[in-house]
């Protein structure tokens, strides 16, 4: 299986079986926009994130009380996320009770509630919280601020993990978290009011992106790097046909963690470089770290096959990121510091062998990375 062969029937709604009563599903967007007036340039991300359909009814439920205490329960509601990155990034969150949800079980998806809606092709809806609600509600895990979106999607290039999330490995529910990205580079068009302002969403100039994750937790540590948004060094021309993707960290099936695993692919001008440990044939390896610096954060991945190697080093300043928060679907919240961003800048080499050698292909500029770190035990950096 060609790993950027495009399947939307992996981002069909997945909450069925056991996951219905533990786990979650989401689907995660992220671009750039220009201000209406000035041009500022500014990051957006917009994720609808569903949990434990099982356990739900009219209102929200929360594993955290009001209070800010954890009290054992399980969450269970659709959680519509949006936010932006840079000098004042902020992420909101408005909730909905099962009750008030209507999902499309069949391909493509839909997600809907009240006046927010997304699926394949279009992302509408607006989420709204004063500074009174966010600070009474703890809860909620929401800064204050207001953001609309009218977006029309169109997913241009795909990476498909292969076996590891086909049909057969989705119904056993074998992996703890489970991937897939439609979009990693997407044609966003539409308008985005942050408090107010408005922002325009231009296909050419979007660097969008789009995948979704299911299960019944999450990883740790969490890694996350991708772009479409890529400039040859040695050309000086940006790679139009191209994006790049990793991700991963410590896959888990069932009681058994695989350590030390990324998933990763350069599509290269419409040529995929795939480096997927499950495809023990091309001899995929890979080695990396990441680390929280004072003022960064930066992730070096070296990523070899039989074939193909591709070295990639990001980084991304604090503060242009957020500290993003979820509830896992048992109600605990054990990532405290999962840095996530949209602003990430780096460098990444890509080689292939002759007889003898690596030959290098292109060494390319990258911007406009969407970025994310974290794991549990956050006082110590992962090396793996």
């Amino acid at each position: 299986m060609s790993s950027d062969l495009h399947d939307i029937s992996r981002d069909r709604f997945m909450l069925t079986g056991g996951l219905a009563h533990k786990g979650y599903d989401w689907w995660w967007h992220s671009f750039t926009a220009h201000h209406a007036v000035t041009g500022e340039e500014r990051a957006f991300f917009i994720e609808f994130f569903l949990v434990n359909p099982a356990l739900g009814g009219p209102e929200p439920l929360f594993g955290m009380a009001p209070d800010g205490s954890r009290d054992g329960r399980q969450p269970s509601y659709l959680m519509v996320k949006a936010g932006t990155w840079g000098t004042g990034a902020k992420q909101l969150h408005r909730f909905f009770g099962w009750d008030h949800v209507e999902v499309g079980h069949d391909v493509p998806y839909w997600v809907a509630a009240d006046d927010c809606v997304a699926s394949e092709t279009d992302l509408v809806g607006r989420v709204t919280v004063t500074a009174a609600d966010a600070e009474a509600h703890p809860e909620w895990m929401s800064d204050a601020g207001d953001l609309a979106f009218d977006l029309h999607i169109d997913k241009q290039i795909a990476f498909n993990v292969g076996y590891g999330a086909s049909e057969p490995i989705r119904t056993t529910e074998a992996f703890q978290m489970f991937w897939h990205a439609e979009g990693i580079k997407t044609a966003y068009t539409g308008d985005v009011f942050l408090d107010g302002e408005r922002y325009l969403v231009d296909p050419e100039t979007c660097h969008g992106y789009a995948d979704k994750n299911w299960g019944s937790d999450f990883t740790t540590p969490w890694v996350w790097l991708a772009s479409c948004d890529l400039t040859s060094r040695l050309t000086g021309k940006r790679l139009e046909n191209s994006a790049l993707e990793i991700g991963g960290g410590r896959p888990k099936v069932g009681p058994f963690a695989l350590d030390r695993k990324l998933l990763g692919e350069l599509v290269y001008e419409g040529e995929p470089y795939e480096f997927n440990f499950s495809k023990l044939w091309t001899g995929s390896q890979t080695h990396f770290w990441c680390r929280e610096e004072d003022t960064h954060l930066v992730w070096h991945v070296e990523q070899e096959t039989f074939t193909a190697r591709l070295i990639t080093d990001i980084e991304c300043s604090k503060a242009d990121m957020l500290l993003i928060r979820y509830e896992a679907p048992d109600g605990q919240a054990r990532h405290t510091r999962l840095w996530n961003g949209g602003t990430g800048t780096g460098r990444v080499q890509l080689y292939e062998r002759d007889e003898h050698d690596w030959v290098l292909i292109d060494d390319i500029d990258v911007a406009h990375v969407g970025c994310e770190y974290g794991e549990y035990d956050a006082t110590t950096p992962y090396t793996g």
